[in-house]
């Protein structure tokens, strides 16, 4: 019965992966994004790829669930209809990527998003203004929503371009964290059903990703209390700097 959740891993692997997933709930607690990016560079290290995307897509779905209507169904409504644009590009652009999952190399990818992420966060982190001129949001949300999707299908990961979007537009931080929320939510949703169709989610890796969804859990409840604790300015700070460190270690990850 163990064995259904270990998906054959050994006992150290395993409680790595439970030890990684707890952090990776703290932080996405705290600043409302960054699971799926520090459990796919912490996996890689430990776990065969298609293992480490699979393990992450029911924590992920679990806690954005959680993120997105934590202050309600009206505000969580009210949010998918305001960032409808980068919601359908999503889902469009994982449904699209999603059987490419193994044929397109790891290191093109990371390079392709942790390069100009990278930038764009540490630009804000000096004061640069990079906000998006209000005749171009609907454009640029359209293009950032694909970009996110088609990424998230290979990969895992289709926050850092919605954060880009946030932050150039000025959103506070209860509308950061639940436009987060609410976007990976449905995100995750997609990812979920585009890798039921590929394969890769199957009986043995969705035992794994699910004993993973408790400690995720665990460590967004704790993240929680930190985010309610954090002003707007603070938030933004710790937002841009963990998209700096974010990009970097995917960097790191591509030339390793």
């Amino acid at each position: 019965m163990i064995d259904v959740f270990t998906a054959g891993l050994t006992t150290e692997s395993f409680l790595a992966a439970l030890a990684v997933t707890l952090f990776a709930g703290f932080v996405k607690g705290a600043v409302g994004f960054a699971m799926p990016l520090i459990l796919v560079s912490a996996f890689a290290i430990f776990l065969p790829q298609d293992l480490a995307l699979a393990g992450l897509i029911l924590p992920t779905l679990v806690t954005n669930l959680s993120q997105a209507f934590r202050q309600g169904v009206g505000p969580a409504r009210e949010t998918a209809l305001t960032y409808r644009r980068f919601l359908i590009a999503v889902v469009i652009g994982i449904a699209v990527s999603a059987p490419f999952a193994d044929a397109i190399p790891r290191m093109v990818y990371l390079l392709m998003l942790g390069v100009p992420i990278t930038v764009f966060a540490a630009l804000q982190l000096m004061g640069k203004s990079l906000a998006i001129k209000l005749h171009h949001r609907d454009r640029t949300e359209w293009v950032l929503g694909a970009i996110g999707g088609l990424y998230g299908g290979i990969s895992g990961i289709w926050g850092p371009p919605l954060l880009v979007f946030l932050l150039s537009t000025g959103a506070d931080k209860l509308q950061m964290i639940r436009a987060q929320g609410v976007v990976f939510l449905i995100g995750a949703v997609a990812l979920l059903a585009s890798h039921l169709g590929t394969g890769l989610a199957n009986a043995q890796t969705l035992g794994f990703s699910a004993a993973l969804c408790i400690p995720a859990l665990v460590g967004l409840y704790v993240g929680y209390w930190v985010q309610d604790r954090l002003d707007q300015q603070r938030f933004r700070r710790w937002t841009q700097g963990l998209l700096v460190i974010t990009g970097l270690n995917m960097v790191r990850l591509a030339l390793a």
